[in-house]
């Protein structure tokens, strides 16, 4: 598999996309000392279009360039959240962005578009202006991301080796996503949203995600497991319930099956790793401690 061209085929589905070529500009709006991070609240210029609020957490007493988690919100209808999930977490999951800094890991999350500081207009609304100009929203929500990793590669206090992405839900989601567009993500998390199209479509379970979640065409090039196949061979851990039905069961062992063969061909079979609970939608204590774990082993 030509990895570099079905990442180009894959970006080409995300509709009309600004370039990636345009600087980027930053505003430091305030810092905030915390227990165990200095908190950075960012207005970012990303895509041209509307400012992009982000936080960056980087932890306290620790030296030399530091080891970074692109965090991506989740969705579960909160729209007034967005990047302050990183701080506060969520009714089905703890927060991160404490738990990371004090392992000396840094972490950056940005509002995603519609939601947090940008949630002014609707997550339809949004779709439909989008697509009538040629953008899907999805493609829009994930060049944003690739961005804030372009970024995170301008500040000195990052090891650019050194970054990680993971989320939960629709953050899970951009997780694997982002991992597949770009190599630079080293380590990849995807908690409760590992999902296959074609067995979701087969419980009729489509409903279950938002409209942001739908990309014109997809289908014809690509499955689940073709996309997340371009993380490899980096490291990858997917942590599932076996009773949320926005990842039928059927779909998480087909994935797991294809990715195991794709890693065990490219000689990196250690690298990916399927974790399933007796669980729904949510984040227990054992998945937390696994993806934890995962980082120390792999970040």
């Amino acid at each position: 598999m030509d990895q570099v061209k079905r990442r180009g085929d894959l970006y080409n589905l995300l509709g009309y996309l600004p370039s990636r070529d345009r600087e980027i500009t930053v505003k430091t709006v305030f810092m905030e000392e915390r227990e165990s991070f200095v908190l950075e609240k960012l207005i970012l210029d990303l895509n041209g279009t509307e400012p992009v609020p982000a936080y960056f957490l980087r932890p306290k007493n620790v030296t030399g360039k530091l080891p970074v988690v692109l965090y991506n919100h989740s969705h579960g209808g909160r729209y007034h959240m967005g990047k302050d999930e990183l701080l506060e977490g969520a009714p089905y999951m703890l927060p991160y962005g404490e738990v990371l800094a004090k392992r000396g890991i840094a972490s950056f999350c940005i509002d995603a578009w519609g939601f947090g500081e940008r949630s002014g207009k609707t997550e339809t609304s949004l779709f439909k202006s989008m697509l009538w100009k040629g953008q899907v929203m999805w493609g829009m929500m994930v060049y944003d991301n690739l961005r804030a990793l372009d970024y995170l590669h301008t500040r000195s206090d990052i090891d650019p080796n050194r970054i990680a992405t993971l989320g939960m839900s629709m953050g899970s989601t951009m997780a694997w996503w982002t991992a597949a567009l770009d190599i630079r993500i080293k380590v990849t998390v995807d908690i409760c949203c590992l999902t296959d199209y074609q067995a979701l479509m087969e419980e009729d379970g489509l409903d279950g995600h938002g409209i942001y979640y739908y990309v014109p065409d997809l289908l014809n090039h690509f499955t689940t497991s073709e996309i997340n196949a371009l993380i490899s061979p980096r490291a990858h851990l997917g942590l599932a319930g076996t009773q949320d039905p926005l990842t039928p069961l059927s779909g998480l062992h087909k994935i797991d099956q294809e990715l195991k063969q794709v890693y065990r061909n490219m000689n990196a079979e250690d690298a990916w790793k399927l974790l399933l609970y007796d669980v729904g939608h949510v984040e227990t204590e054992e998945m937390r401690t696994a993806v934890l774990n995962f980082l120390d082993e792999n970040l």
